[in-house]
């Protein structure tokens, strides 16, 4: 049995029984562990050397990974990398450095130290910035690991308002994360949004906004030379077509959304003042 590959599998941590149910006796652990190929983080929880990261310390306390902590072993949209490990320790208390969520209520992982997909969710939502929770959110209920309704019924009460007003923001189709948080931004500023319209001679667009802008988000694959002559016309047959259009990129989107909906307001009111009239 390859050791390392079997943990490689398993996100670089497991436990002395999972290599027991695979086949891996004893020895070969002593001889990997001596050899340096392995690495003990407690008794009976080994790793790979400066893999185990927060799995490890889930599984040092006997806790589970929770909320953002846990969004990459479910491959979830994130915005930034957690600061502080989120774990769910039921009843004991959490380690110093580490933030607390409640016990878990939904099966968790089938064999990572991890909560379930439901509870990481809920606890991202009461705990998480709104737009951090959104995408992770999204994310998973676009692809049908879960559904909105049925977060929605676990976060009853007053004190889950703001989650589930949260939950009113997701959106049924998000080709990436600018662009759902490009829309959240902008029905919080009250603007009147219709998302993936078809224009003649254009395409299909991100956003037309007030029915007279065309709004476009802008992630790293639009910095190919291939993709900005494609953007180009875009943009040229937009105009054209009657419209004006702004492209906004991940900065604009993700650090600087106030000044991405400052700029839309901007045009809009030049519009409604007669700027791009014909002279």
């Amino acid at each position: 049995m390859d050791i390392e590959s079997f943990l490689r599998a398993r996100a670089g941590v497991a436990r002395t029984s999972a290599f027991r149910r695979a086949g891996c006796t004893r020895a070969s652990l002593d001889k990997a562990l001596a050899a340096g190929r392995i690495v003990r983080i407690r008794r009976g929880i080994y790793s790979l050397p400066r893999e185990a990261g927060a799995y490890g310390v889930a599984l040092d306390h006997n806790a589970l990974l929770t909320c953002v902590s846990a969004a990459a072993s479910y491959r979830l949209w994130t915005l930034h990398e957690p600061g502080a490990v989120h774990l769910s320790p039921g009843h004991k208390a959490a380690p110093p450095g580490t933030l607390t969520h409640g016990r878990c209520t939904h099966p968790p992982h089938p064999w990572l130290p991890v909560a379930g997909l439901a509870d990481v969710l809920i606890h991202s939502l009461r705990c998480l910035p709104a737009v951090e929770s959104l995408v992770m959110v999204q994310c998973a209920a676009q692809r049908g690991d879960i559904t909105v309704e049925f977060l929605r019924r676990k976060l009853p009460g007053n004190r889950n308002a703001r989650a589930r007003a949260v939950l009113d923001c997701v959106i049924p189709r998000a080709d990436s994360v600018l662009e759902v948080l490009a829309n959240f931004h902008f029905r919080r500023a009250g603007l009147h949004v219709r998302r993936h319209v078809e224009l003649p001679g254009v395409g299909e667009v991100d956003f037309l906004i007030e029915d007279c802008l065309v709004v476009e988000t802008d992630g790293s694959s639009h910095l190919e030379p291939r993709q900005v002559r494609k953007d180009r016309k875009r943009n040229n047959a937009t105009v054209i077509g009657g419209r004006l259009c702004l492209r906004f990129g991940y900065d604009d989107v993700v650090n600087h959304p106030e000044r991405m909906v400052a700029d839309v307001m901007a045009v809009l009111e030049l519009c409604r003042r007669g700027a791009f009239d014909s002279r």
